[in-house]
Parts: C-alpha cells; structure tokens; sequence
C-alpha cells in the first residue's frame, strides 16, 4: 500500500492512500483510524503502520494486550481439572434434547441451491419448457410420449 503522510498535530496524522485519494485520521493517542480496523480488531492498521513507520516508533506499542503471550500464559497458568471417569459423573435430569431430522443433511442427490432467485429465475418469465424430441410445451424429453424405451409405455 502507498500512502501519503501528514502530521496535524501530536500523535494525529493524516493518511492519503495513494490510489483512490482516500483520507483516514490517525490518533494514536487515542488508539483511533477512520478506517475502523484499529478499534474493532485491536491490531494496528495499515494506515496506523504508516504513521509508525514514518515517525519510526514501534508499531507493537499499539498492539493490544490480549494479542501478547504474557496475557495467553495467563490463561493456561491455573490447572485444569480432569473429568474423571464417565461413570462417576452425575446422572443429567435436564431437558431432553430431541433430533429435528428435517435439518438433517442430505447425502443423496444434487446439491440444493443456497442462491437467491430474482425475476430472471421464474418460469412465468422465461418460455415454458419444450421437448426436445416432439417439440410440444409441458413435458421434457424424458416424459416424451413419443419416446422408445420402457419409459414410454407408462403413457402422459
């Protein structure tokens, strides 16, 4: 990323990206760039990154704490305790939970669309659906009575 920078006033830059001209404010004081990545994710942005680089401050100052290994350790310092052996455990009297097999995966079969159909999707938009073979609306070709073969014999 190229970037132009420009210092407003203590720890506050500018920061125009040079391919579209786009303008972010950088508090570093604060923790704070337009482009929000800096607040939600708690990482230093690209455009934060610029500001460091061009001031060569350390970027890592601007990383939060509960990205650094000293707050990790923290979490696995207390000892867990195993769950023993499954028949010591105590007998569950909660709610029974019941299988709904309708949201059951399918296995078998051509995958069902998850696309959201428009206009262009219905059939009442595009012709009716015609047979290869005799050419007439309202069958396909598998279910042509004029086909040959054991399918034929069932009649339409």
């Amino acid at each position: 990323m190229r970037s132009v920078l420009r210092w407003v006033r203590n720890e506050m830059f500018e920061v125009r990206e040079m391919q579209d001209g786009t303008i972010y404010i950088v508090n570093l004081a604060q923790r704070h760039c337009d482009c929000g990545h800096f607040q939600v994710e708690r990482l230093p942005c690209r455009h934060v990154l610029a500001c460091c680089t061009n001031q060569r401050l350390d970027w890592q100052v601007y990383v939060h704490n509960v990205y650094k290994m000293s707050e990790i350790c923290k979490v696995y310092r207390s000892e867990f305790v195993t769950m023993g052996d499954p028949s010591t455990w105590d007998r569950y009297e909660g709610a029974k939970v019941i299988a709904n097999w309708t949201l059951r995966r399918v296995t078998k079969g051509r995958p069902k669309s998850t696309r959201y159909l428009n206009e262009m999707d219905s059939r009442d938009i595009r012709s009716p659906r015609r047979c290869t073979i005799c050419g007439r609306e309202g069958h396909s070709h598998s279910r042509c009575p004029q086909r040959a073969g054991p399918n034929s014999a069932r009649g339409h």
